[in-house]
């Protein structure tokens, strides 16, 4: 199937899942357990209201290092496309990366290039998806995040909630912008976008 040509792509906000979307539970694939993280629901219902594309990524090592099944991630995605309903949002997709080249299961144990702070995934869900990664930001709580996002060309927003613990800091791992949480993040995209649709061409760092 032909891709779409540049002017009918989308733009998408990515949103990492742990200790971005929900509070961060270590290798938990329990719905029970999965909660929103502070002021999510209201990043959600405001991007709602915009034509971005709202998309999943999550790296779930936990496959490769056998501590669940990955079919147990299809409950998973059930239960974000409820959350997603419950704030008056539609997912429009969920890419996982199963893989660590350090895992137990052989069919995962291996290096990969959708691996975050790889950008495989986000190149994937343009492909499949129409986006158009240049007008697209990707939201999450740790520089391997904002280095995937930058990877693949997109604006990112680092989550300063001191889940970041490393600081490995280089050119790629430098985030546009900086949030506390995710539904300022999502404040700062639509400031952004409506000076664009003003005309006005902001800096993406004006986002801030």
């Amino acid at each position: 199937m032909p891709l779409p040509s540049d002017t009918h792509r989308q733009a998408a906000v990515f949103i990492d899942k742990d200790g971005t979307l929900l509070e961060d539970v270590p290798y938990n694939v329990d719905p029970e357990h999965m909660r929103f993280e502070s002021g999510a629901c209201e990043a959600l219902a405001e991007l709602a209201c915009c034509p971005f594309k709202l998309i999943v990524i999550s790296n779930q090592s936990g496959v490769a290092l056998g501590r669940f099944d990955i079919g147990a991630l299809d409950a998973v995605e059930a239960k974000l496309r409820d959350m997603f309903a419950s704030c008056g949002a539609t997912l429009d997709a969920v890419y996982w990366c199963p893989h660590h080249p350090d895992g137990s299961v052989a069919a995962y144990a291996q290096a990969c290039d959708c691996r975050k702070p790889a950008p495989g995934m986000l190149l994937r869900a343009a492909r499949e998806h129409g986006i158009d990664l240049h007008a697209s930001w990707f939201v999450g709580d740790i520089l391997d995040d904002v280095e995937a996002g930058n990877l693949a060309g997109c604006r990112t927003i680092l989550l300063d909630n001191g889940h970041e613990t490393v600081w490995r800091r280089t050119q790629s791992r430098m985030p546009t912008a900086y949030a506390r949480d995710l539904h300022r993040a999502a404040l700062m995209i639509l400031r952004y976008q409506e000076r664009c649709d003003a005309g006005e061409a902001p800096s993406p760092r004006q986002a801030a």
